[in-house]
């Protein structure tokens, strides 16, 4: 009766550590008035502690690619926590020009910080071992929760931020490399960009990494031959998006994106690769 018993607690405990991603809510870190976030958490099977990492959602939000992206890293030894910006907020998008649902541009910076803090409240995770990831607008975020300059600015707003920071980022397809070109990343950083993305030309992604690179910041990047915007998205056909706001192109608006499996593969072996290198103990 009692070899019965152990056995079913421990495959509980086994079914447990497998279950999908857990529903959690946390405060961002905005000074005087933190907005209440909600995430989903995916945690490796066994007892920890673990690195992890965070993953920043475009202007579309949520996507399944991203809980694809947490389960994989779960699969790694990661934990993996999706971060909602938008649901908490009534946002439902913000990739039309002028949208109404704009929030502050710092609004999900304080997000990313927010989950940094929660992740390192947990009694599994490596506090020093955390780690950022975005897409396209959630790639800025991710390259600026590593940059000098940009934690600068927040912490003049008051932003406290959970030390010692994220230990490493990856901005995919990321916008916002323009306005980083001068800037400089205090973290390793890795861009993984198309080589035919109008939405976030890689030119100024290229600019940006060998200009942090010049002065010392350990950055890189990878650019994908015939790749548009989101080529790890694989149930995205080829198409032209008419509407989305594009800085870019003389309309201000439209953009290309594609799924190309060759440039997905690629990005998962380079985002193993790096986070390997610098979250895993």
């Amino acid at each position: 009766m009692w070899t019965r018993a152990l056995v079913a607690l421990t495959t509980a405990a086994l079914l447990a550590g497998c279950a999908g991603p857990a529903r959690i809510t946390y405060q961002n870190v905005t000074p005087d008035n933190p907005a209440t976030i909600s995430a989903t958490v995916t945690r490796p099977s066994g007892p920890g502690p673990f690195p992890a990492v965070v993953v920043m959602h475009g202007c579309g939000g949520l996507s399944p690619q991203l809980e694809r992206w947490a389960r994989w890293f779960a699969d790694r030894g990661y934990i993996g926590m999706v971060v909602d910006s938008f649901g908490p907020r009534k946002v439902k998008g913000d990739c039309a020009p002028e949208s109404p649902d704009d929030i502050p541009v710092t609004a999900r910076l304080d997000d990313a910080f927010g989950a940094l803090k929660w992740l390192q409240s947990q009694p599994d995770v490596r506090k020093d071992r955390v780690g950022i990831i975005g897409y396209s607008q959630g790639g800025v975020y991710a390259m600026s929760a590593v940059n000098g300059p940009s934690l600068e600015r927040a912490a003049r707003r008051g932003v406290k931020i959970p030390e010692p920071g994220f230990a490493a980022g990856v901005g995919v397809y990321p916008g916002g490399c323009r306005s980083l070109i001068p800037q400089l990343a205090v973290k390793p950083l890795l861009v993984l960009i198309g080589e035919v993305d109008d939405w976030t030309p890689p030119e100024h992604c290229q600019q940006m990494v060998e200009s942090m690179k010049s002065r010392g910041a350990n950055t890189s990047i990878v650019v994908y031959p015939g790749a548009y915007h989101y080529f790890d998205v694989e149930e995205q056909k080829k198409e032209y998006l008419p509407d989305v706001g594009n800085d870019f192109k003389p309309s201000g608006r439209g953009a290309t994106v594609s799924y190309q499996p060759e440039a997905a593969a690629d990005a998962y072996r380079q985002v193993e690769r790096f986070f390997g290198r610098y979250l895993k103990p």
